[in-house]
């Protein structure tokens, strides 16, 4: 007999596990294709445990990577889309500076994605944007269509779409077990779930997820420090995003997004962690000196003068990184009606309308409608044991 827990309805199309901003995506593109989709996440909604929380992130279009830059002109537009089917504003339009040495590949790269010719000298970015402070011999790049994507709202309004498209939402129901087959059993706390296909989005806990059904991807969460930095004078920040490529000093790169979340604070980070677990996240930190810090604190003396050289506010996020920094979009090579998306390594939010499109395509068995040839798992070697 059913446990009085256990949802009257058990059997679905397709199941999606984990409700972070990549498999609500994916799961609000199978509910448009009509899919009877059951989206499951472990922790009560909203939460801030994984990747998908916080009120910002950025969005852009200069890529080093051909195959990301490809798919951004969608994904703007995608999210335009749930802009109006929603009539939440999503995105805040800022422009971007990609800063480095001049010649650097991944600089030239993003011109050469956007299409420009100029890069700015610092004389020239200073001019735009009074706060910028290159140092000698830097330059810049300028992508106009950049801008901010408000995290927060944004998941909930995808979530929102997904459910009235007749999609069912389950959270505070952590899954326990996978049993794959012609038909996929998924046990969580409060039920047993059945469907022809299952698709696993589960940020940083997809290791141990994929370990059950005998994959061991190479899936390194992170745990990253979030900063906001005050400025000395109001309004003396920085009014565009901003990353850095190529500095010798800042080997994983900084990005940075202007006061928008808390007024004063302009938003600057290092894009790189210490690795965690992700059941131990929360923990308080060690008190001992934290090498993103001071990268930071040196980086906004030398850049960024108008802000306070030690951070006012700090949170956490997780990313989980790929030895090369690239997405996983696959079915499992044992059983093709199981899906994964993951190591989004710090840079996937803005690609998830498209992530989602991606993974529903490959849960039907159709063509993806971009090439996926850079997120197979077989790039990975020795990844399938026994399950």
């Amino acid at each position: 007999m059913a446990a009085p827990s256990q949802p009257q309805k058990s059997t679905h199309d397709v199941i999606v596990i984990g409700a972070g901003i990549q498999g609500s995506f994916t799961a609000y593109h199978l509910a448009q294709r009509h899919k009877d989709t059951l989206l499951l996440e472990q922790f009560l909604l909203p939460h801030s445990r994984g990747s998908s929380h916080g009120q910002s992130r950025i969005i852009r279009s200069a890529y080093p990577q051909e195959y990301y830059s490809r798919m951004m002109p969608e994904s703007f537009r995608l999210w335009q889309q749930l802009e109006a089917e929603t009539g939440t504003t999503l995105y805040r339009q800022t422009g971007l500076v990609v800063l480095g040495p001049p010649g650097e590949p991944e600089l030239e790269a993003c011109r050469r994605s956007l299409g420009v010719d100029e890069v700015l000298d610092a004389a020239a970015l200073a001019q735009c944007f009074p706060g910028f402070r290159l140092q000698a011999g830097q330059v810049a790049v300028l992508d106009n269509t950049a801008g901010v994507l408000f995290a927060d709202r944004a998941l909930r309004a995808v979530q929102e779409v997904f459910r009235r498209h007749g999609g069912t939402l389950r959270d505070g129901e952590k899954v326990l077990r996978i049993e794959p087959g012609a038909t996929v059993t998924v046990t969580t706390t409060a039920g047993v779930y059945k469907a022809p296909r299952l698709i696993i989005t589960a940020g940083a806990w997809t290791g141990a997820f994929v370990e059950q059904l005998g994959l061991h991807l190479p899936l390194q969460p992170l745990r990253i420090d979030i900063c906001y930095w005050r400025e000395k004078q109001p309004g003396s920040g920085v009014s565009p995003c901003f990353l850095t490529l190529g500095l010798s000093q800042v080997p994983h790169g900084i990005y940075g997004l202007p006061s928008i979340e808390y007024p004063g604070l302009m938003k600057v980070c290092h894009h790189h962690g210490s690795p965690t677990d992700p059941e131990k996240r929360d923990q308080a930190p060690s008190s001992a000196p934290r090498p993103d810090i001071t990268i930071l604190s040196s980086f906004i003396s030398s850049y960024l003068p108008g802000l306070e050289t030690q951070p006012a506010v700090m949170e956490t996020c997780l990313y989980t990184n790929t030895p090369d920094g690239d997405f996983i979009l696959d079915r499992h090579p044992k059983f093709s009606n199981i899906v994964i998306g993951a190591g989004f390594s710090g840079h996937g939010f803005k690609l998830a309308p498209v992530v989602g499109k991606l993974l529903c395509e490959l849960s039907l068995g159709e063509e993806p409608s971009h090439s996926t040839v850079h997120f197979a798992i077989t790039r990975f070697p020795g990844v399938l044991g026994a399950a």
